[in-house]
């Protein structure tokens, strides 16, 4: 455990530091997109621009990966709609609350996290997390949350602007170019490769500090204040329900003789126990959902993830 520990503690102590200097107005509010749009537009795609050149296209997009991940996306989505869609909360709030209980803050946070626990081969079925996130859990839960105000038209033109919004993201431009150039064997000149890994040294760093700024403006916008009982079960179910899924599912496919490896199985498990994406608040925000009820849904999330996931890191067996 101690070994965990090493290296969980440095990674959650920087998101505490990002929302401490937020909060202390060390980090001025103004400057949070800024350092925001670094990290998405520059540092996280220089990142994973390095994993997709040298992780295999195979790994990329192990087809047993993205079903399992996939499948059980699905589940905690329509699980979570079901489960927390009362009086209280409408449909639109149901679906962000889902969104939230199935998508990790894989890119922030994941992919150097897991890279650093489980080598880099560990970098394959967590891009693989991502894409299914960015362009399967996310499009559903925003066409979800604007199904209610709209007709099934209305509901089919706001699946396909989800997906436009998530084609407009740089990340999975950044994995895929990644890929090609690996795969053609591209080299580039020295300059410019100084440039990527300069970008993406500074990519770990950078974006768990912008995590703890992000959570910070988000409570400070919330609209609303939450009871606990609206946003605390849907934290444990991104904390607990959601790897649990994913490992039974995954040793499901495992015993029925689907080629998917103890370390993809262990990788997909750890990136399902991350806390939620940070982003998520912004979204609800853009369109009108409760940020309140989203944004203490992450923040709880990001405080519990520090013990459940440690934990969930020290059972499965990682280093």
């Amino acid at each position: 455990m101690q070994q965990i520990f090493a290296v969980t503690v440095p990674f959650f102590a920087l998101v505490l530091f990002g929302y401490l200097a937020a909060r202390q107005q060390v980090l001025p509010e103004s400057a949070i997109p800024g350092l925001n749009a670094f990290v998405l537009y520059f540092a996280l795609p220089a990142m994973l621009f390095r994993f997709g050149r040298t992780t295999p296209l195979g790994e990329l997009l192990n087809p047993v990966v993205l079903g399992v991940y996939a499948l059980v996306a699905l589940v905690i989505v329509f699980g979570t709609v079901w489960f927390t869609r009362s009086a209280r909360v409408n449909l639109k709030d149901a679906a962000f609350g889902a969104l939230v209980a199935a998508f990790p803050n894989s890119g922030f946070m994941g992919v150097p996290l897991l890279a650093t626990l489980l080598g880099p081969a560990a970098a394959g079925p967590v891009i693989s997390t991502m894409l299914t996130d960015m362009v399967l859990t996310s499009s559903l839960c925003i066409a979800l949350a604007q199904a209610h105000e709209a007709s099934g038209q209305g509901a089919r033109a706001a699946a396909w602007k989800a997906l436009r919004g998530a084609a407009s993201n740089p990340l999975p431009w950044a994995i895929a170019a990644g890929a090609a150039v690996g795969a053609a064997g591209l080299e580039f000149p020295r300059p410019v490769d100084v440039i990527v890994r300069m970008l993406a040294d500074a990519a770990t760093p950078v974006a768990l500090f912008t995590i703890g700024a992000v959570l910070w403006r988000a409570g400070q916008h919330a609209h609303s204040r939450t009871p606990v009982a609206l946003y605390l079960p849907v934290a444990l179910v991104k904390l607990l329900l959601h790897p649990a899924l994913v490992w039974a599912l995954g040793r499901a496919a495992q015993a029925a003789g689907l080629p998917l490896t103890g370390g993809q199985l262990t990788a997909l498990t750890l990136a399902a126990a991350l806390p939620s994406a940070s982003n998520v608040s912004m979204l609800a925000e853009r369109y009108g959902a409760d940020n309140g009820r989203v944004a203490r849904i992450i923040m709880s999330s990001t405080l519990l993830a520090f013990g459940s996931f440690s934990l969930a890191a020290w059972w499965m067996g990682a280093r």
